[in-house]
């Protein structure tokens, strides 16, 4: 089960207003704050979401969207990084009494997530670096990175402060077996992962 919610006061939130006056005004925009700094990613392509589509698959087939974990992509989760942090992962592993652990700004306490997933796009540089920090400080024990602009996919565990001990990478050709401790036996085929990220040649493309 996961820990409780951390007390927040309720007090003047300016990067939050701001944020969320951005998502208004950028339908389908992801609206993160990192560090103390307003992060803006435009919508996801199709590749993006084909990555998804197709890493979700195993996750749920392993069981792991139902009894004491859920599978989700894109729910806020709370940093502890500055007063008014929060990320929105591409994908998540949590626990699935998650409602109960509602912080503020549809995000939710850290101690719900036992695996976040990121797919790069435009920012790949946020996500290889700001976010690793920023997930390792939260203690999100896996973290995994399909790295499309480097043709691999990270997988980063064991969280110490603002980095994470262990950061293996993996290659087309390989299987990625990722933690038992997100609750289930879960194996990647890295390359049909990031062959589903490459965006399809046109007719008129040689």
């Amino acid at each position: 089960m996961s820990a409780a919610s951390v007390e927040r006061p309720h007090d003047e939130r300016p990067l939050i207003a701001e944020a969320n006056r951005l998502m208004d005004r950028n339908p389908g925009y992801r609206v993160e704050i990192i560090g103390g700094q307003i992060q803006v990613t435009p919508p996801p392509d199709v590749p993006h979401s084909r990555v998804l589509n197709k890493i979700m698959r195993p996750f749920i087939a392993a069981g792991l969207d139902d009894g004491e974990t859920e599978v989700h992509q894109g729910i806020g989760l709370w940093l502890p990084t500055d007063t008014e942090d929060y990320a929105i992962p591409d994908l998540v592993v949590v626990d699935a009494d998650v409602d109960d652990h509602l912080i503020e700004n549809n995000s939710h306490d850290p101690a719900c997530f036992r695996l976040v997933l990121e797919v790069t796009s435009s920012n790949w540089k946020t996500d290889l670096k700001t976010k690793v920090a920023a997930y390792a400080e939260a203690k999100v024990p896996v973290y995994v990175v399909v790295d499309r602009k480097h043709q691999r996919i990270h997988v980063l565990t064991d969280p110490v402060e603002s980095e994470y001990a262990t950061h293996r990478f993996h290659s087309p050709g390989q299987l990625v077996t990722l933690p038992d401790s997100i609750g289930a036996k879960v194996t990647l085929d890295v390359a049909e992962i990031l062959e589903a990220g490459r965006a399809k040649r046109t007719p008129d493309q040689s």
